[in-house]
């Protein structure tokens, strides 16, 4: 494999219960020939196919090219195919952008890092900092290599939150009208989305909830609201967001995300926990002697130098927060904590909201493949009793994601795991509806620019899979 290439081109070892080893499970039309027979297939020792014919005769078989496109995220691979598009989501275009800014070049850019929380907590864990020790030393550390803004996406998911709780709401009082409308089911891991628009398509997709993930919810406003703001048009900012998953680098290059009239993306680029902390390697830079610096309050959810989070599970908290709100705004019930009862295993959890032996909302969080293959069948036979459902395409949610710091030698990873989980849990939570700043954009931004475009800046659409002349690819 390029060297020049991220992370995500290379294997991980990620289990997302998919498949047991790390070859790719993309079917492969094969179009049959009238008057062949069944041949056997021979692997050679040098890795090539080799098809024998009932006559002893050997054919070498050519290999199946599996692009992005065909790409489930399985976590197994992804080719080089595309690599114009993998080429712009590697560490080098980040410094390419930072050297021409030191340089004087032509196009100079008003870098900005967006830092997911699940990222900051599993560098923090490596370096043994708190969590917002780790964000206020990353802030120092970014602007050392030349970033001009550092912001939090614990501020843009309160939207992607809001926006939930609000969508599912609406979904709630017209599902007698509509039978795909429950249950509703979460939209911000992009690898549970491009495995359900490759794998389920027309049928799945109107259950996915619009509401567009932090990440792309931090695009908008870096390219909407802060441009406008910065007196700058969008593709004069080179947007970063540091992220647990490299799916997150799927989501980032879809083509719903491409500013069309500015010819730049919402997000340029996605770099993971890991190669965070391989970039600062390569510096010799310890995260631990770096010099805390003030942290960017325009887009960060902080009180004072301490940064703030959300109640609920490390990958957003979207099934505490959408079903303590939906409790209080269909059944009238303020719920203070919630009873999490564990089904198959801990990756397949359940919440209900009972009233005189009545249940008035059952939902539920599936992590891990092989759960959400379960939740999904169950849906296709309409025996699913889910009102909402979060799903996560990685075991344990965000905070396992595969973009994150890896156990040290002798590390145990689920030591290490735990160690991530106590150190985001540390953050004090806010509620969605607390946060004054974000209110004031609902108010100051988004009413601005009307309800139609209001809508299009916060939520997304999806796509099924449209199958090319070899009945493989789609445009995604």
């Amino acid at each position: 494999m390029a060297s020049h290439f991220s992370g995500v081109l290379q294997l991980t070892d990620l289990d997302d219960f998919i498949t047991p080893s790390q070859e790719c499970i993309k079917p492969v039309k094969v179009e049959k020939k009238e008057g062949k027979s069944v041949a056997k297939i021979e692997i050679e020792d040098d890795g090539s196919y080799v098809q024998v014919n009932q006559d002893g005769g050997k054919q070498k078989l050519g290999k199946a090219k599996i692009t992005l496109n065909d790409c489930l995220a399985c976590s197994g691979c992804i080719t080089s195919a595309e690599s114009v598009l993998i080429a712009q989501q590697s560490n080098e275009e980040l410094f390419k952008v930072l050297n021409n800014n030191k340089t004087g070049g032509a196009e100079q850019k008003v870098v900005v890092v967006s830092v997911s929380p699940q990222s900051r907590a599993s560098l923090a864990a490596r370096y043994d900092l708190s969590s917002t020790e780790a964000g206020r030393r990353l802030t120092c550390f970014f602007k050392g290599l030349g970033v001009h803004h550092v912001f939090d996406t614990s501020f843009s998911r309160t939207f992607s939150l809001l926006e939930s709780q609000r969508e599912f709401v609406e979904r709630f009082q017209r599902k007698e009208q509509d039978s795909t409308c429950l249950p509703m089911m979460t939209s911000a891991c992009p690898g549970w989305i491009c495995y359900a628009e490759k794998t389920h398509g027309e049928f799945v997709l109107p259950y996915i909830s619009t509401t567009r993930s932090p990440q792309q919810m931090m695009g908008s406003l870096v390219k909407g609201y802060f441009a406008e703001q910065q007196g700058l048009s969008p593709e004069q900012i080179y947007h970063v967001a540091v992220m647990p998953c490299f799916d997150k680098k799927l989501e980032a290059s879809r083509s719903d995300f491409y500013l069309d009239k500015s010819e730049s993306r919402e997000v340029d680029l996605v770099i993971t926990s890991g190669e965070v902390q391989r970039i600062m390697e390569e510096k010799n830079v310890s995260l631990s002697d770096v010099e805390p610096a003030p942290l960017d309050a325009m887009f960060s959810s902080v009180s004072g130098d301490e940064f703030l989070s959300h109640a609920g599970s490390g990958s957003g908290g979207y099934l505490h927060h959408v079903f303590t709100y939906a409790a209080k705004e269909l059944f009238g019930e303020e719920l203070k904590e919630l009873t999490y009862k564990t089904l198959r295993n801990k990756d397949f959890q359940e919440v209900t909201l009972e009233r005189d032996g009545v249940v008035l909302l059952c939902f539920a969080s599936t992590y891990g493949f092989r759960n959400i293959q379960n939740v999904v069948q169950k849906l296709k036979r309409r025996k699913t009793p889910y009102h909402f459902v979060e799903v996560m395409a990685c075991p344990s949610g965000c905070l396992n994601g595969g973009g994150q710091v890896k156990p040290l030698p002798g590390q145990d990873p689920k030591e290490l795991l735990q160690k991530v989980e106590k150190l985001y849990k540390a953050e004090r939570p806010l509620t969605p509806e607390e946060d004054a700043r974000v209110a004031e954009l609902y108010q100051s931004w988004l009413q601005s620019v009307g309800e139609e475009r209001a809508k299009e800046l916060l939520h997304t659409q999806y796509h099924a899979v449209q199958k090319n002349k070899n009945g493989l690819t789609m445009k995604w």
